[in-house]
């Protein structure tokens, strides 16, 4: 499946750009990086984020969605762990930043269950800003 494939409900649209503009915006804007997620060799998904500094440096988790053919398989949690432990790496930060619509009620769920909390913000989209801080573990 190409990544321009990968789709979403109709309910869903218009919570995340399509995947044409954030690739398009990836190549102007150098700060964003997008990733296509596989699971298996299939591609199942999308993700972006970057580095931003100002007003202050912040790491976003910008852009994230899993194909409708393969919700309700914990794959959008398990990716979502997968991108933001790397990014917690990559960026050697104990803050990550992500943007989500109010009646986006399925990745609110999502993201808090992640630990990402409001944090009183609203993006220059009228999107609510949440913050997740790093939690290490055992695992670690």
């Amino acid at each position: 499946m190409p990544l321009l494939a990968l789709s979403l409900a109709p309910a869903q649209q218009g919570f995340i750009e399509p995947i044409s503009d954030c690739l398009a915006e990836a190549k102007q804007e150098h700060r964003f990086i997008p990733v296509a997620l596989y699971y298996q060799q299939q591609l199942v998904g999308f993700a972006m984020f970057g580095e931003f500094c100002e007003p202050q440096q912040r790491i976003w988790f910008d852009r994230f969605l899993i194909d409708i053919h393969f919700q309700g398989q914990g794959l959008g949690r398990r990716f979502a762990e997968l991108v933001m432990s790397y990014l917690y790496q990559r960026y050697a930060v104990v803050e990550l930043y992500l943007s989500v619509y109010a009646d986006n009620l399925h990745a609110i769920k999502l993201y808090q269950q992640l630990g990402f909390i409001f944090n009183g913000e609203q993006d220059h989209n009228g999107e609510l800003v949440m913050c997740c801080v790093y939690q290490s573990s055992n695992e670690d």
